[in-house]
């Protein structure tokens, strides 16, 4: 994990209420230049980045779907 950088432009999950519970962000461009995808905790936005790989960023989100289904 790294501290965010300053130049993500982060985008938070539709999963993420309005009460800033379970807020999850992650930055789409740096992905999509990289494919490497920046994930955050929106309610640490100074704290620690998990960076994934594409991949292993679709197999996140697809985890997710399923447990909130």
């Amino acid at each position: 994990m790294t501290r965010t950088p300053p130049l993500y432009a982060w985008v938070k999950s539709s999963y993420s209420d309005a009460n800033g519970g379970s807020c999850v962000e992650w930055a789409p461009t740096h992905a999509s230049a990289t494919g490497i995808v920046p994930v955050r905790d929106s309610k640490r936005a100074d704290g620690p980045v998990l960076m994934v790989s594409t991949q292993a960023f679709t197999g996140l989100v697809a985890l997710a779907k399923r447990s909130h289904a």
